[in-house]
């Protein structure tokens, strides 16, 4: 039995059904880069909201900050100035509307736009967290291919061993420790701050200084003021570094074993190419995929350890101020802090995830 085809009347049949129109790969890109970018505002918009009501917890502001260095009155009359008497979703959509204009407020113990912290104290927190990525990597990637070239070796065991530590280690005890050993017992490294006092002079009274000293140093040609800022960001950087490196190191071996174990990779080896070469060539490239991948959750825990090192280092930077501020429980700097990080932290992941996807175009489908 034979089944025909008809066509309307004026057409010629085709065999064939008309092809559907290939999905553009540009298209679908784009969609994912609007989504993204989309995701971002209720993720901060949550990060705001559960910030503004987690420091009301304890009550208004002045009063946590100012309670018992002023008098009844004086506390009442600052509080009906500064308006936290009056009901607190008043507050909040008064405070949404400050921040859609570029206000987070100003401080209680200083009197200083929280905008202008970051603008003072930011290029600091950007230059440790550099330097700890620099250290991250520089540890992370050649360590992982070594342990996935001897997989379940002794070379394997002990920097599994050792990422773990790294991982586990409490920064600020991996930051008291490196001061112990560099900078009380050998005298290796400075233990306290971003450079010596000469040097913080010479670089904060240059013609539009970036904030960042040893870029800072770069610009002028000062190589003294360069060696002399490297010497104070090696032992923050190490410690705020191996923390992600442990992480890094444990997803280069997990990957660099997979793509080891691929038949062009086992074709290469029957050739004759040398094992070195496997690793460096065929395992590298794919070993920095998942690196990419997890790059945003990574800078969101180099910030919250960047407060903690900052305060072992005394590294002036926003984690520093932010601890001050905490001390003094001055809770409009804080709830500005955190919500400027908080930014800082979605554009991050945004930036990461548009990398990951030009990369990997797996991950958009």
């Amino acid at each position: 039995m034979t089944m025909t085809i008809t066509s309307p009347p004026g057409q010629v049949p085709s065999p064939l059904a008309a092809p559907k129109p290939a999905k553009q790969k540009g298209g679908g890109f784009l969609r994912y880069v609007i989504t993204r970018f989309l995701l971002i505002i209720p993720t901060v918009f949550i990060l705001i909201t559960v910030v503004f009501f987690l420091m009301r917890v304890t009550g208004d502001p002045i009063t946590a900050a100012l309670g018992g260095r002023l008098t009844p009155d004086q506390l009442a009359e600052r509080i009906h100035e500064a308006g936290y008497d009056r009901p607190l979703f008043i507050q909040y959509f008064e405070y949404l509307g400050q921040i859609f204009t570029g206000n987070l407020g100003r401080t209680l113990t200083d009197n200083t736009a929280v905008t202008d912290i970051l603008t003072t104290y930011g290029a600091a927190t950007l230059e440790l967290a550099i330097n700890a990525v620099l250290v991250a990597l520089i540890v992370g990637i050649p360590l992982g291919l070594v342990a996935a070239k001897f997989r379940d070796r002794y070379p394997d065991a002990i920097l599994r061993v050792l990422a773990i530590l790294a991982y586990a280690t409490p920064v600020f005890f991996a930051g008291l420790l490196l001061k112990l050993i560099f900078g009380v017992w050998l005298h290796w490294l400075p233990i306290a701050g971003r450079a010596d006092w000469q040097t913080e002079l010479q670089l904060t009274t240059l013609q539009a200084p970036t904030g960042i000293y040893w870029l800072d140093a770069l610009r002028s040609g000062n190589m003294e003021a360069f060696v002399n800022v490297t010497q104070h960001a090696i032992l923050p950087a190490i410690a705020l570094g191996l923390l992600t490196g442990g992480v890094f190191l444990r997803l280069v071996r997990t990957n660099a074993i997979g793509t080891l174990g691929r038949e062009y990779v086992e074709a290469g080896r029957s050739r004759g190419v040398s094992e070195f070469r496997l690793t460096t060539k065929h395992a590298y490239r794919p070993a920095l995929i998942p690196i990419i991948t997890v790059m945003g959750m990574q800078i969101a825990l180099l910030l919250g350890g960047a407060v903690l090192t900052e305060t072992t280092f005394e590294w002036k930077g926003l984690g520093f101020k932010l601890a001050e501020y905490l001390t003094a429980r001055d809770f409009v700097a804080v709830q500005g802090i955190v919500v400027l990080l908080a930014i800082i932290v979605a554009f991050t992941n945004f930036i990461v995830d548009i990398l990951a996807a030009l990369i990997d175009p797996r991950v958009r489908y």
